[in-house]
């Protein structure tokens, strides 16, 4: 995602009610609601967005947000999500646009969400400055929680998160560890193409320059095996494809329309600045996504898709979608850490 603007309208602030306090995991203390929430405009004048986290990377003193169940019990298992900013953003940002740790009690779940360390011209993944620092982070909830506790490890990435978390899932430390990736508008294993004019308006509003389709590659799909889940707006891409190379490998069936997801309420954050040009995003509103999934997949994996009606890049996700997509990622094998600690 491009450089997000926090704006200067005024509003005010809708704080959730006075957080339950539980004990703390690791020297963090669990809240519930989860910590530095806002919504609205109110974000963009609050300062919330603004707060790096609650943990800290001990190895580089970087901060990161954790979020887990506050009734936690000792060995109880949990599924691990790292979850990754887009280009322009932070981790608090990305903490409301996909509001996973809204679900932590409730599919017991265990959500890292990181800020990079490269800030310009815009704040982003970098594999020199942030690599380590993602390892050091999972290393550290592994070692915090169990690695034999955690029954499966997610990369959720939205934008150039979701860019990095393809680039990293293979890799020599995470390929015997992450047992899926959901991307956020961050590409998918067998191309989505963005539309022509991808990208945040021009200064006056206006849609930005159309650019040249790259030749998609040939591939016989990524390294390692994992689930996939990819979600998108509708105003992001030129087409959806029928078929998916990890469909394909895992001798999943046909692709099956499941029920639309209808939401009634809107996502917590927009690009407050800039939003008006549809691709890019409007205000968050309400909406209803379309979900397809390649069913009986082998060995339990999940390969789904799932796009947003009427949505463009940063509307951040409602609160059915966003219980949806857990819902794919908890449904999906898992035990690559497990199975690693051995």
């Amino acid at each position: 995602m491009s450089k997000i603007v926090w704006g200067a309208a005024a509003a005010v602030l809708t704080l959730w009610a006075v957080p339950a306090m539980a004990r703390d995991v690791g020297g963090v203390a669990c809240t519930s609601p989860p910590p530095a929430r806002c919504v609205g405009e109110a974000c963009a004048t609050s300062g919330d967005l603004a707060n790096l986290g609650n943990a800290t990377d001990a190895k580089t003193g970087r901060k990161f947000w954790l979020d887990y169940p506050c009734d936690l019990k000792p060995g109880e298992k949990v599924v691990f999500v790292l979850n990754l900013h887009g280009a322009g953003s932070v981790g608090n940002w990305q903490r409301h646009y996909f509001p996973v740790a809204d679900y932590k009690e409730k599919y017991r779940l265990v959500v890292a969400t990181p800020t990079a360390a490269t800030a310009t011209p815009v704040r982003r993944w970098d594999g020199a400055a942030d690599d380590a620092h993602l390892q050091n982070i999972t290393t550290w909830v592994f070692d915090t929680f169990g690695q034999k506790n955690i029954k499966s490890f997610w990369l959720a990435g939205h934008s150039q998160g979701g860019l990095t978390s393809s680039r990293i899932v293979c890799t020599d430390f995470f390929k015997d560890k992450v047992d899926g990736w959901l991307s956020l508008s961050g590409g998918r294993v067998g191309q989505a193409p963005f539309v022509a004019q991808f990208g945040p308006p021009k200064a006056d509003g206006s849609p930005p320059d159309p650019r040249p389709r790259p030749a998609i590659p040939a591939s016989s799909g990524p390294a390692c095996d994992f689930s996939h889940i990819f979600a998108v707006g509708e105003y992001e891409i030129e087409s959806l494809p029928e078929t998916s190379p990890l469909a394909e490998r895992f001798g999943c069936g046909p692709r099956v329309r499941r029920k639309d997801i209808v939401d009634d309420k809107p996502g917590y954050v927009w690009d407050f600045q800039r939003a008006g040009y549809k691709v890019w995003g409007m205000k968050a509103r309400p909406g209803t996504a379309r979900e397809w999934a390649f069913d009986k997949c082998r060995d339990g994996r999940v390969v789904a898709d799932v796009v947003r009606v009427d949505k463009g890049h940063t509307e951040g996700l409602e609160p059915h979608v966003t219980e949806e997509l857990v819902k794919l990622m908890v449904s999906a094998k898992g035990g690559k850490a497990q199975a690693a600690a051995d």
